[in-house]
Formats: structure tokens, C-alpha cells, sequence
């Protein structure tokens, strides 16, 4: 199978998929040759004169970012199976590599409401499917919490200048936002940025602002400072779905694929985001225990016992403050780090459950089923991580 793939290789995304499509290979034993494209031949190129190229090359299939304007119809009319990365529309009539958005905008607002912020902001695109859905994910999340008058929205950046950014604007609007505040950025690029913006401004992370990306792009994240928290997403999966769909659009012309869409798995924890806020001292108090106790077995007992209040009073304000009983928050907590573990590690599923103190995997598997709609194993199945490869 001959790949051509057209999109921007400075990000950890595209080396993601190919990692998922490689895998597929690999199981297979079908070999697979690639063509890696920077972004920036689409606009010294005509679109015609892409596509050209790409059937002198003999290309079974291509991936891009394409602009709107462009009619991808004229791949499948030379015989040349495309997807269509987003970029800055789905596209109708091809298979796109998409995402839940909306489900990773709520997962940010989740995370932030259960930290105990009251303030919120989006640092994003203007403009950018993914950007915007993201935003609209955040925001309505968080409206339906009863926090829509506390979330401010930054999204003044276009496409046509998605390096570059008013240094002025930034600034103005970061210096306005009403602190502490949690601040959860279209994609760890925007992260990134805006962390530099609050050390240039003297703001501090994550006390004032805390920082939470998207993608997960290890290098990026890690050499920020500090290191940025970030939603990760199976985009290994995905990429080993467009090889097995490529495979079936090969072998069969009239079936016309279905969009990947990408899911966001758990949220990578690093300095920037590191943080619980709340003006509740007892209910921080219960907080912190907990987050620093989660690989240990945890009962609402031992979180009262480091606090000096009745059960009843630090449940009704823990409750206040994260919207979910101690008991809730201590199991999802829990769930969240055993599936975190299932993709980091190939150990079997009983020694992890060990690792955790959970005596019972069967009540373990029972609760993560709960959670997470599936069994563990199906879900280490079903999310493809470079530590399989």
C-alpha cells in the first residue's frame, strides 16, 4: 500500500498515526510505503497539480489537511483513496479523521470543576472545527453547571495566522480574568503559548492560572514551563482504523469509508494543572488526601479522619465544591488512575488491581465498567498506545 500523507510533521499528531497505521501493517504483514508531505506543498502546489502527482506516484491512498475549497472527489475519480484530516472543516462525501470534540471540551470542564475552580476560561482558534467544538464542549458543560457567567472565551486568533498572536490582546485578556482560574487550550500549542504569556506577565502557574491542553505531544509538553497538563486521545487507534478501512476501500470500489473519530481517553497530570482550588480549608484538606492516597484503597472513613468535621457537614460541602459525594469522587478518581496504568503497561490486568489494593478484581472490573462502558481489558483493547508497538 502506497501512502501519501500531506500535513504538518512538527507535531507529534501525524507520527501518532502513522505509529497506529504501522501497527496495522505489522499484524497484517502487508507492507506499506510513505510519503511524508509538509503542509506548507499545499500552498506552493496547486490542488491539481497535487493530485496529479500523487497518481504519477501511483498512490493508493492519501492524507491531508485540506482548505474548504478543495474538491477531494478528484482523488476517488483517479482511483486514489483520500481522508481528510481535519483542519478547518469536515469534509462531505470522503472519510474525515475527526474527533469528539464536544467530549473533550467536557472533559476539560469536568477536570477543572472537580479541582474546585469557579473560574474558567478557553484559550483557542477562531474559525477551526476542532477548535470551536472543543470551546462549545467547555462552554456548555459548564453552563449547565450553573458556571455560565464565570467562563471568558479567547478565541481572536484566525487560521490565516495560526503562528502569531497579538502579544497586546493576549495579555489585556489574561490580566483580566478573575484569579484563580482554570484555563483549558484548544490544543497543547495554545498551551504552551499561554504559559509563556503568564511567565512573561509574572502570573503564576498554577496557583493563578492553571493550564490544560490537548494531544498530549510529550516533547511539547514536558519542555514547557512548567510541563503542561493535557487531555491524551487514541490516536494510535485511529491511525490503525484508517489502515484497516484503507485496506477494505482497496479491495472494495464501492464502499466509500466512514469517519475516524478520535475519543479522549484521561488527562496526563503535569505541573501546569497540578492544583486543587477551593476557599473550603477543610474540604482542600480532603482533597489533597485523596489525590495523594489514589493508588491505595480509600474509604470516605479515612478521609474524615483527616479532617476534623462530622460526616455529614464535609459531605454536604464537598459536595458544594465538586459537585460529587466523597465516595463518587474517590472511585472515579481511582477508575481514571487503573485506566491510565491499562495503557501504560502491558502487565496483566489482576497485577495492576493488586497495585491499586484492590483485593476483588471482579468488583474492580464491575465499577470500571460503570465508569467507563466497557471491561478493562476491551478498553486496553480498544485504545491503541505506542507502548503496544
Amino acid at each position: 500500500m502506497r501512502l501519501v500523507y500531506l500535513t504538518d510533521f512538527s507535531e507529534q499528531f501525524p507520527y501518532r498515526l502513522l505509529r497506529g497505521i504501522y501497527q496495522y501493517a505489522q499484524e497484517t504483514k502487508e507492507p506499506w510505503t510513505v510519503c511524508r508531505m509538509p503542509a506548507s506543498l499545499r500552498d506552493l502546489e496547486t490542488f491539481d497539480r497535487f493530485v496529479s502527482w500523487c497518481k504519477e506516484w501511483k498512490a493508493d491512498v492519501v492524507i491531508g489537511q485540506f482548505p474548504p475549497k478543495d474538491d477531494l472527489g478528484e482523488f476517488r475519480r483517479n482511483g486514489i483513496i483520500v481522508f481528510a484530516q481535519d483542519f478547518i472543516a469536515p469534509f462531505v462525501g470522503v472519510p474525515n479523521i475527526t474527533a469528539d470534540y464536544k467530549k473533550t471540551g467536557e472533559m476539560a470542564a469536568e477536570r477543572c470543576v472537580a479541582r474546585g475552580f469557579r473560574n474558567f476560561a478557553f484559550f483557542g482558534n477562531n474559525g477551526m472545527c476542532w477548535s470551536d467544538a472543543r470551546r462549545d464542549g467547555f462552554r456548555d458543560y459548564l453552563v449547565e453547571a450553573g458556571y455560565g457567567d464565570r467562563v471568558f472565551i479567547y478565541d481572536r486568533q484566525r487560521i490565516s495566522n495560526l503562528w502569531y498572536y497579538r502579544q497586546d490582546l493576549l495579555r489585556d485578556w489574561l490580566l483580566s480574568l478573575p484569579k484563580p482560574v482554570g484555563v483549558f487550550c484548544c490544543d497543547d500549542n495554545q498551551a504552551v503559548i499561554l504559559a509563556e504569556a503568564c511567565n512573561v506577565l509574572g502570573i503564576q502557574i498554577p496557583y493563578e492560572v492553571a493550564i490544560l491542553g490537548v494531544d498530549n505531544d510529550e516533547i511539547l509538553c514536558n519542555m514547557a514551563n512548567p510541563p503542561i497538563t493535557s487531555i491524551d486521545v487514541d490516536i494510535e487507534r485511529g491511525g490503525y482504523e484508517v489502515a484497516a478501512m484503507t485496506v477494505q476501500m482497496k479491495h472494495d470500489p464501492t464502499y466509500l469509508g466512514n469517519d475516524v473519530v478520535l475519543q479522549p481517553l484521561h488527562i496526563v497530570t503535569r505541573e501546569s494543572s497540578n492544583v486543587i482550588t477551593t476557599k473550603d480549608v477543610q474540604v482542600h484538606q480532603a482533597l489533597a488526601f485523596i489525590h495523594s492516597n489514589l493508588d491505595h484503597k480509600i474509604a470516605v472513613t479515612d478521609v474524615l479522619a483527616q479532617v476534623p468535621m462530622s460526616r455529614r457537614l464535609l459531605e454536604q460541602r464537598f459536595l458544594k465544591a465538586t459537585g460529587k459525594t466523597i465516595y463518587q469522587y474517590i472511585s472515579e478518581q481511582r477508575i481514571d488512575l487503573f485506566a491510565r496504568m491499562l495503557l501504560d503497561t502491558k502487565e496483566p490486568i489482576a497485577n495492576l488491581a493488586a497495585r491499586m489494593d484492590e483485593p476483588d478484581p471482579k468488583s474492580l472490573t464491575r465499577r470500571f465498567k460503570e465508569l467507563k462502558g466497557c471491561t478493562p481489558m476491551e478498553y486496553r483493547k480498544l485504545n491503541l498506545r505506542k507502548s503496544s508497538t
